[in-house]
């Protein structure tokens, strides 16, 4: 698996944990645009939430990781995390650190160690940094969960199960 996307689910995975150590805001329905960076290059997608959809996924990612630590912790700028995981035969310790007012804009720095990846002899460091940014209403045809990816291809996400 590429370092980068593993950096990628051990990102999503902290900011699931806001869901269970704290109650984060959920973000102003309507399209968000995230632009995320790290050493391997760029990426940036949009989304069609809301706060149903904006809340499930806060709760799917990290799903199926086996961590030992999972900890967010309210902050006067945001919120700051902690999570260890073993992802298959991976390691991955992150620190996190979220701050916007989750209404027009987030931005969160996701700071990684990777222990046991294929081929290389020590831990690998990595970071990433997402700005996620209110764009407006989602866009007609759209269905709440929406990932619109870069190449215009539309990622439709689980619908949330009904209590």
């Amino acid at each position: 698996m590429p370092v980068r996307l593993i950096g990628i689910a051990v990102a999503l995975s902290a900011v699931s944990t806001l869901a269970a150590a704290e109650t984060m805001p959920a973000r102003k329905a309507g399209l968000w645009e995230s632009k995320t960076s790290t050493a391997e290059g760029n990426v940036t997608a949009r989304q069609c939430i809301d706060s149903n959809t904006d809340q499930f996924a806060q709760g799917a990612f990290g799903a199926g990781q086996n961590c030992t630590k999972n900890t967010m912790t309210k902050t006067s700028a945001g919120y700051e995390g902690a999570s260890e995981c073993k992802l298959g035969t991976i390691q991955a310790a992150a620190r996190s650190v979220i701050t916007g007012d989750f209404d027009s804009k987030i931005h969160m720095v996701v700071d990684t160690t990777l222990t046991g990846m294929p081929g290389a002899k020590a831990p690998v460091q990595r970071q990433m940094v997402i700005d996620a940014t209110y764009i407006g209403p989602c866009e007609a045809g759209q269905s709440p969960g929406d990932i619109i990816l870069p190449d215009g291809k539309v990622v439709k996400m689980p619908a949330p199960a009904t209590r």
